[in-house]
């Protein structure tokens, strides 16, 4: 959880709310790097991926709920971490 403590730090001061979508988008945007990272190096890891898929899907629901709710939010958000969209 030493990257939780990271992303909270930086976070924290933009908008107070850890719980928050767009907390939750970069935590999972975090996590999805590193899991493709492991899986660039286990091939075979079925388990692994099948968790990247769903922290996909988490994300992609995630993303679609800030467009709907706030579009500014949502531009800023993809600029920061660099998604495409």
């Amino acid at each position: 959880m030493k990257g939780l403590n990271i992303v909270a730090s930086k976070d924290e001061k933009k908008n107070k709310h850890v719980g928050g979508s767009e907390f939750q988008i970069t935590l999972f945007t975090n996590r999805i790097k590193n899991l493709t990272e492991h899986l660039k190096l286990n091939k075979k890891d079925e388990n692994t991926r099948r968790g990247l898929m769903k922290l996909v899907g988490k994300r992609k629901r995630l993303l679609s709920y800030v467009k709907r709710k706030s579009n500014d939010n949502y531009e800023s958000l993809i600029k920061s971490l660099g998604l495409r969209r």
